[in-house]
């Protein structure tokens, strides 16, 4: 706190005050279960001071000042490495989680500023991207739909119906979870693949069973032969992205990406929703 500033033995054997001079970039991003968070990066000797702090530290709050005035005092919860970006969570709103990491960009200069001219921009372009990803995405559905049903007719049909549950059943998922996940752009794109991979599924169920019924097999034996044969390749495929998904989580936590986490999780949701959909509805 103010009366104990944070201090460190620097890499010289020097103990040193952790100050904004050390600070190269305080910047926002969004976590889909975090939601707004603030990333802070050190040069070479803050990381190294601000790992020995937060070593000392934890569980312990650690308040930032700016002009002797507390700005924030977040929580020391893990230990940060020289070589990790800090984050500073707390729910915050994309505009308090932005107005932090100006004032910690503002400390870590050495000369001061003086406001000339302040204006609001309304963050129209986001929504506007996001109601035309939502747009895009329901026309690629429909003909999609459309292809399926002109191709295969009532196994079109039923894939059609398979795909309208799990549709819903996404849908169901992210109302239950409404206030830990938002869904961004890569959210989006994320379920629109996972709906690409469903729709995969079920044209491999459906070729096999075809190959089965041009062998002269009954209705029900091609489509049982046909499901245990596809399934493998299903499971494979899938098993495959999930491995990808837990990989992409991990590094997006660990070098602070995360837009690409909530890609992932969204992702690994969606992939097991569609083989449920594929095998079971």
């Amino acid at each position: 706190f103010e009366d104990e500033p944070a201090r460190a033995e620097g890499r010289d054997g020097q103990e040193r005050e952790l100050t904004g001079i050390y600070l190269k970039r305080a910047s926002i991003d969004f976590d889909t279960v975090k939601g707004a968070v603030v990333i802070i990066e050190w040069d070479s000797e803050g990381g190294y001071l601000f790992e020995k702090i937060t070593e000392r530290n934890l569980n312990k709050p650690l308040a930032i000042f700016l002009d002797d005035e507390m700005i924030s005092a977040p929580t020391v919860r893990s230990v940060v490495t020289a070589a990790t970006p800090g984050l500073i969570e707390g729910h915050f709103t994309m505009s308090e989680a932005e107005g932090l990491a100006i004032q910690l960009n503002s400390g870590a200069l050495d000369l001061p500023l003086t406001i000339i001219d302040q204006r609001d921009v309304d963050a129209s372009l986001g929504a506007d991207s996001i109601r035309q990803s939502m747009r895009a995405a329901a026309i690629g559905i429909i003909l999609l739909f459309l292809f399926v049903l002109l191709y295969y007719r009532l196994p079109g049909l039923m894939a059609c119906f398979a795909l309208g549950i799990y549709g819903v059943l996404l849908l169901a998922i992210f109302n239950l979870f409404s206030s830990n996940i938002t869904l961004t752009l890569p959210g989006i794109a994320a379920a629109i693949l996972s709906l690409g991979m469903a729709v995969d599924a079920n044209i491999l169920i459906f070729e096999r069973i075809k190959e089965e019924l041009r062998r002269g097999r009954s209705l029900g034996a091609a489509v049982e032969t046909g499901f245990s044969r596809a399934w493998t390749a299903i499971r494979d495929s899938n098993i495959t992205t999930f491995i990808v998904c837990i990989i992409l989580f991990w590094l997006g936590g660990t070098f602070g990406a995360f837009m690409v986490r909530g890609f992932a999780l969204t992702l690994f949701i969606g992939v097991a929703l569609s083989m449920f959909t594929a095998i079971i509805i």
